[in-house]
């Protein structure tokens, strides 16, 4: 059986690629299923395990396959089942074996692989598609093990280092601000006004945390709808904030606009629509897009793009530690990982031991007995079943011994001794 990961994320592919391969959360039983009589026409064994995890940045399959070659297997199923052309989409594939496979699934589950470094989404995400996996049939032991020791490194990493402690980006940076004013971003409504890189970035790193809601404003709605769609949200038109804008706790916005779009007497008045419950407000625009008059009234919580640069430039240093510690963690436990597939490999040969052993032990058991049923003396018939025994464990391998010629028989020679060594 060979563990592989197969898929396209953030890095390998544009949106519009990724949008080709996504699957809907209804739809990853039938695909876990498809997946797995698509290996059956290479492995008539039909052990085959499979598990897919799809989500706006990233479409995977895990598997463990006794195929003759479950990668390109593997990539052709993905092709094939999203009835794509295998030849366009095979460049934006990674296609990782064993030990990278294995690596890949413990830095996805840790967050190292995210768009947005540290996110813990990602893990809640991957759980759903093991649990959905599981219910489909495409889970094996093999799979059940990389999956579960994937999510107790993540649990890992995420409470020994500080992955998820430090900001290093803007748009970390206004969540991280966020969390300031509000003890949970996932109560609160988030309003982004604009929809251009910057502020998908930004609705990237605060729908990791899950809020009440995302609305998108834009001066075409159309546009707007597009970025709202990718993070199940809503779209309003510019026009429209006057009236909307007391219902948002957080408000960020990025725009090109030479002029501000939010003034001081718009946000006075949805303050006492609010009751005086406090607005967070960012304004990564320059110009700006929000009066700096803003940041003096009562409950407002204004912030620009240099106040975020100084939260960017104090997490750079202790992310890039947290991301070393993390690295050095994934590996240590990939290797532990491996020790355990390498121990699967020869169970097989173990109990087949086992058996041809039972088998040799019983012969000489049943020849003793029928010694002593006719009076033989007990110290000779022991000596002659430890003597018994001997011999037929030592007959295959003198055997092979005899047989072997050159190299194997060099070979041999030196290992027969430390598998016959008993302990001293």
């Amino acid at each position: 059986m060979q563990l592989l990961a197969v898929g396209l994320n953030h890095t390998t592919a544009p949106v519009s690629l990724r949008e080709q391969l996504a699957l809907a959360p209804e739809q990853l039983g039938e695909a876990v299923q498809a997946a797995r009589g698509w290996f059956s026409r290479f492995n008539t064994h039909g052990e085959d395990e499979a598990a897919l995890l799809s989500t706006c940045n990233r479409t995977e399959m895990y598997a463990a396959s006794g195929a003759p070659d479950p990668l390109d297997a593997s990539a052709r199923f993905l092709a094939d089942y999203h009835r794509l052309n295998f030849s366009e989409l095979r460049p934006h594939l990674y296609m990782l074996p064993q030990h990278d496979a294995v690596r890949h699934a413990f830095r996805v589950a840790s967050g190292l692989d995210s768009m947005v470094l540290g996110e813990a989404q990602i893990l809640g995400q991957m759980k759903d598609a093991v649990r959905v996996a599981d219910q489909a049939g495409g889970l094996g032991t093999y799979l059940h093990q990389l999956f579960q020791r994937s999510f107790a490194v993540a649990k890992e990493v995420r409470s020994t280092t500080e992955i998820g402690a430090h900001s290093v980006s803007m748009a970390a940076a206004a969540v991280r601000l966020s969390e300031r004013i509000f003890d949970s971003v996932s109560e609160q409504n988030v309003l982004f006004i604009g929809a251009g890189e910057m502020i998908e970035l930004c609705a990237t790193h605060f729908a990791a945390q899950n809020p009440k809601s995302i609305t998108i404003a834009n001066r075409t709605l159309e546009r707007g709808e597009l970025l709202a769609n990718r993070f199940s949200g809503r779209a309003i038109r510019l026009a429209d904030l006057p009236e909307l804008l007391p219902q948002f706790d957080i408000v960020i916005s990025s725009t090109a606009s030479t002029l501000p779009l939010i003034g001081k007497g718009l946000v006075e008045r949805a303050i006492k629509a609010r009751r005086h419950r406090p607005m967070f407000m960012v304004d990564l625009a320059v110009p700006r897009d929000i009066e700096p008059e803003v940041g003096k009234l009562n409950d407002v919580f204004l912030y620009t793009v240099d106040d975020l640069a100084d939260v960017v430039r104090s997490g750079v240093e202790s992310r890039q530690a947290a991301v070393a510690q993390a690295e050095a963690i994934i590996d240590t436990r990939v290797q532990s990982f491996m020790h355990w597939v390498g121990d699967r490999a020869v169970v097989p040969v173990i109990r087949d031991l086992h058996e041809s052993s039972e088998v040799l032990r019983l012969a000489e058991l049943e020849r003793a007995k029928k010694l002593l049923a006719k009076g033989e003396d007990i110290d000779a018939v022991l000596e002659a079943l430890s003597k018994g025994l001997t011999a037929k464990f030592l007959h295959g391998p003198q055997q092979a011994l005899h047989r072997a010629q050159g190299d194997e028989r060099a070979r041999l020679a030196s290992l027969l001794p430390q598998l016959f060594r008993g302990r001293r």
